[in-house]
C-alpha cells in the first residue's frame, strides 16, 4: 500500500498538472498518477491560443473560467520560470480574426469583458493572402508553447514534493457506503482521502468502466481527435495568430509556424491522415505564401475531452463524497486550466469559490 496523501489525482495533462499544483500551494498533499506519460496527449498536441475560438459563440461558462484563467496566466508563466528555469513561452502577440460575419456580436463580447479590440488596417494583410469580412484585431490575447508549458509544470511539480508516477493506470477501486477506500493501479494498491479524476479524453470511460452501477450521472466526455501541422519557418516569419475560418495560424518564438486543427470524431484513433495533411497544409500555404519557402516538419494528432458545449465538470461527485471531476474542457484545456484548478480545489478544501460552480455540476446539463 502506497503513502495516503490528501488528495490524489488520476490523469497528468494540463489540467491535472494545474490542479496538483493549486493543492499543493493550498497547503495540502498530493499524489498524480498517469496511466502514461505526463502531458503527452491532448495537452502536448494542442496550439496554445489563450482564447477560445469565437468566444462570443461559445457558452457562458466557458467566458467565465476563461476570463479568470487569463487574469491568473501572466504570474503563473512568471513564476514558472523563476521556480524551474523553464520558460513556458506565454506569449502575448495578439491574434487577427480575418472573417466575422457576427461582428456585433464579436465587438459586444469584447466590450462587456474588457478585451481590447480594433479593426486592422491594411498592414495586417500584407503578406497574407487572406479575403476578409469585418476583421478584428486582438492585441492582447497570448500564447503558451504547450510543450514547454508541461514541462515547466512537471518539473513545478516535481520541486514542490508531488508524488508523480506515470505508467500507472488506475484499475480498479474500493468503494464502500459511498466513501473510496482504495484504488487498484498497474503499480498498486494506494489508500485513499480524497479522488479526483483529471484523465481528459478518458474521463468518461473511466467512470464508466470502474464507477458504474455505484453512482449515477456519469460525465458526458468523448475523445474528439485534432491533427495539426508544424513548419519550420524563421522568426518573424508570422508576427501573430492569424484565425481564418475554422483554421489558425499559430507562430512561437523560434519561428516555428503551427497550422491547426482538425475535429474529428474517431474513437481513441490518434493516426493521423494524409486528407487531414493535404487540407491544413493548402490552407496554410494559401493564407501565408511565404511558407512555400519553408519545410513542413511535423504532423500529429491528439485528442480533446469533448462534451456537447465544451462545458467542463468541474465538481465534487453528488453520490460519492471523496471523488470529484475536472475534465471535459474540450479544445479549451490551456485557456481554461489555470481557473478550473482553482476551482476544484476551492470545492474540495471548501473555499469560496472564486467563479461560481453551478454550470460545471455533474448533475448540470452538458
Amino acid at each position: 500500500m502506497k503513502k495516503i496523501t490528501d488528495i490524489t489525482l488520476v490523469g497528468g495533462g494540463i489540467i491535472g498538472l494545474l490542479t496538483a499544483r493549486e493543492f499543493h500551494n493550498a497547503g495540502a498533499t498530493v499524489t498524480l498518477i498517469e496511466k502514461n506519460q505526463i502531458g503527452q496527449e491532448s495537452s502536448w498536441a494542442g496550439g496554445g491560443i489563450l482564447l477560445p475560438i469565437y468566444p462570443w459563440r461559445q457558452a457562458e461558462a466557458i467566458t467565465t473560467l476563461v476570463l479568470q484563467s487569463l487574469r491568473i496566466y501572466p504570474d503563473l508563466a512568471a513564476a514558472l520560470i523563476t521556480d524551474t528555469g523553464l520558460d513556458p513561452e506565454w506569449t502575448p502577440c495578439g491574434m487577427l480574426i480575418t472573417k466575422n460575419p457576427d461582428h456585433q456580436a464579436a465587438k459586444d463580447w469584447c466590450a462587456t469583458h474588457h478585451i481590447n479590440s480594433s479593426s486592422p488596417d491594411h498592414s495586417f494583410f500584407n503578406f497574407l493572402n487572406a479575403s476578409t469580412e469585418h476583421p478584428l484585431w486582438l492585441p492582447d490575447i497570448a500564447q503558451v508553447r504547450n510543450p514547454r508549458l508541461l514541462k515547466s509544470l512537471q518539473q513545478d511539480v516535481l520541486n514542490k514534493g508531488i508524488t508523480v508516477y506515470e505508467h500507472c493506470e488506475l484499475t480498479a477501486i474500493d468503494c464502500r457506503n459511498r466513501h473510496i477506500q482504495a484504488i487498484t493501479t498497474t503499480r498498486g494498491e494506494f489508500s485513499i482521502n480524497q479522488l479526483a479524476i483529471t484523465s481528459g479524453a478518458w474521463s468518461g470511460d473511466l467512470y464508466q468502466r470502474l464507477f458504474s452501477g455505484i453512482a449515477g450521472n456519469p460525465p458526458n466526455i468523448a475523445p474528439v481527435k485534432g491533427q495539426m501541422l508544424l513548419f519550420d519557418a524563421k522568426p518573424d516569419t508570422l508576427p501573430f495568430m492569424v484565425l481564418d475560418g475554422d483554421h489558425y495560424l499559430i507562430p512561437r518564438r523560434d519561428g516555428k509556424i503551427l497550422a491547426g486543427s482538425t475535429v474529428e470524431s474517431d474513437a481513441f484513433n490518434k493516426t493521423t491522415t494524409a486528407t487531414a495533411k493535404d487540407d491544413l497544409s493548402q490552407f496554410a500555404l494559401n493564407l501565408l505564401p511565404d511558407l512555400q519557402n519553408y519545410p513542413l516538419v511535423k504532423h500529429w494528432a491528439g485528442l480533446r475531452p469533448g462534451t456537447a458545449q465544451g462545458i467542463p465538470y468541474i465538481a465534487r461527485h453528488p453520490d460519492i463524497d471523496n471523488l470529484s471531476i475536472n475534465a471535459g474542457h474540450f479544445r479549451n484545456g490551456l485557456v481554461m486550466g489555470p481557473a478550473s484548478a482553482q476551482l476544484l480545489v476551492d470545492l474540495v478544501l471548501q473555499r469560496t469559490p472564486q467563479v461560481a460552480p453551478e454550470p460545471y455540476q455533474l448533475a448540470a446539463a452538458h
